[in-house]
């Protein structure tokens, strides 16, 4: 407990300069992107660190299928794949900043 009160003081120190680096990474979400697939390929997703989806593509074989529901259900898989790789990512980096992870970000 009394280290992360100490990491804490030292952050108050650094608040200028890590300001400044949260605003840079902010800036740089949008280019952190993490991708993911479900039903063997048959859908593949991109996500951003802004946590957008960014690409969604269906294959031949998930169009041929006629089936709705179970296409619907695996762009929801790969797309929550995606965003908890992004997390993960976004995460690693902003602890990389802080000396801290953020709660709420990582795996």
């Amino acid at each position: 407990m009394f280290k992360e009160i100490g990491q804490i003081a030292g952050l108050m120190k650094n608040l200028p300069k890590m300001r400044e680096e949260m605003e840079k990474f902010q800036a740089q979400l949008a280019q952190i992107t993490a991708e993911a697939d479900a039903g063997a390929g048959m859908v593949k997703v991109k996500v951003n660190g802004q946590m957008e989806l960014i690409k969604c593509t269906l294959s031949e074989e998930a169009l041929k299928g006629n089936d709705r529901e179970l296409v619907e259900d695996l762009i929801v898989a790969a797309a929550n794949q995606a965003l908890k790789k992004v997390k993960v990512t976004v995460a690693e980096e902003s602890a990389k900043i802080t000396g801290l992870a953020l709660p709420g970000l990582g795996g």
